[in-house]
């Protein structure tokens, strides 16, 4: 395995370089931005699901836990699948399956049906997700930082759409959201088919426990394990939050499109700057810790529409620092490949949080509507003690400008 270059060197140019790129960046950049619209997607038109099928809280937010689960578990075999068939037919394999799935998710008339056809879309999510970052690395212009800016803006974006794409299809019908993303992943193939040529064909085949050795390295096990926990404050935030809200599918919609523009906004603008003032682990110690606090509020005024509609929105600038350093951070945690770390990481992450959602659905059944907002605050507490104790783990991992 060889090591990786000092990403924490190549930010000095990197917002100057974003722009700057060539046509296969931007087809994949924009199949980024609709794959990352299916994770907020569902928010807006999970009430309406809820009532016009019959399910309780915890049934519906399995539409979640199943889209996460299978994108963890297939995180570890898309290195093994890319270095085969190559990048590009890997991300064609995956459009296209998410296409499928998503159809189908509209066409469904229950909703253990829509969850199975979630999973299936978390399939295809998996194998696209996993090889975009590795893609755009390789054939963006500037540096690895530039591509890693353009995949997190690709990310916001895509969070901050899909709510409120969902909202305003899911006024109709809540099907017309799932067919709304078919029809935009369908585009995404197509430029992707087209653009995108010159992506390196890898230099070995990888390993399918490659992932899971490179989790051997206490600080990418670290950093997985932070958001691991983080993701429990994170999904409860997203995939509960629209119940207590007692809100139309378009005005959840609204209110999670502020919560993903400042999303987009803070992980390209902010994050860097706050990064090389201050250093990446100070800043997420403080990012996480207001994160917390948020969701503490938000649990504590659950009853408040506007308490919870300002503690949304304003969780989107949190995220979008956060996101956009641990995702540097794993880049350079551990002497692997990207694409292993990556994948390694996203297993972690993906797989341990899944169980948010559906755990937030039967707390708040069970004990009331605020609960699923403390154990999600509980659960960046504790992200935080994690970070702190394998913090001597991470002292190598830089973010400056010079």
């Amino acid at each position: 395995m060889s090591a990786q270059p000092d990403v924490a060197q190549e930010f000095d140019h990197a917002e100057s370089n974003i722009l700057r790129q060539p046509a296969p960046v931007w087809a994949v950049a924009f199949a980024c931005v609709v794959a990352f619209m299916g994770l907020g997607l569902v928010d807006p038109i999970l009430p309406a699901i809820s009532a016009q099928l019959h399910a309780t809280k915890a049934q519906t937010e399995l539409l979640f836990t199943s889209y996460m689960l299978v994108t963890g578990c297939m995180m570890v075999f898309t290195g093994f699948i890319s270095t085969r068939i190559g990048p590009k037919y890997t991300l064609l394999s995956g459009l296209a399956i998410i296409i499928v799935f998503s159809f189908l998710a509209g066409r469904s008339h229950s909703v253990g049906q829509i969850v199975g056809f979630r999973g299936g879309w978390g399939l295809g999510n998996a194998m696209f997700i996993a090889t975009a970052l590795s893609v755009i690395v390789s054939v963006a212009r500037g540096t690895a930082a530039s591509a890693i800016i353009l995949y997190e803006a690709a990310l916001g974006l895509g969070i901050s759409v899909g709510p409120l794409l969902g909202g305003t299809l899911g006024e109709h019908s809540w099907r017309y959201p799932f067919y709304g993303v078919a029809t935009l992943m369908a585009i995404g193939f197509v430029a992707v088919l087209l653009f995108l040529r010159g992506v390196p064909k890898p230099a070995h085949r990888a390993s399918i426990t490659a992932p899971f050795r490179a989790l051997g390295h206490l600080s990418l096990l670290t950093l997985g394990l932070t958001s691991l926990f983080y993701n429990f404050g994170f999904f409860t935030l997203l995939g509960y939050g629209p119940y207590p809200l007692h809100m139309s599918a378009i005005g959840i919609g609204y209110t999670y499109f502020g919560w993903g523009i400042l999303l987009a906004v803070t992980s390209v603008f902010v994050a860097p700057w706050l990064a090389e003032k201050f250093g990446i682990l100070p800043v997420m110690y403080t990012i996480l810790a207001l994160f917390a606090l948020d969701l503490l509020v938000m649990g504590l005024f659950v009853h408040s529409r506007l308490t919870l509609v300002i503690c949304i929105i304003l969780a989107g600038a949190f995220l979008g620092v956060n996101n956009t350093i641990i995702t540097t951070a794993v880049m350079q945690a551990a002497p692997v490949e990207r694409p292993t770390a990556s994948a390694a990481y996203s297993f972690v992450r993906f797989v341990g949080g899944a169980v948010a959602p559906w755990l937030a659905g039967k707390l708040s059944d069970a004990v009331g509507p605020a609960m699923p907002f403390f154990i999600g605050c509980l659960g960046v507490v504790v992200a935080i003690m994690v970070l702190w104790i394998g913090r001597n783990r991470l002292r190598h991992i830089r973010y400056v400008a010079h």
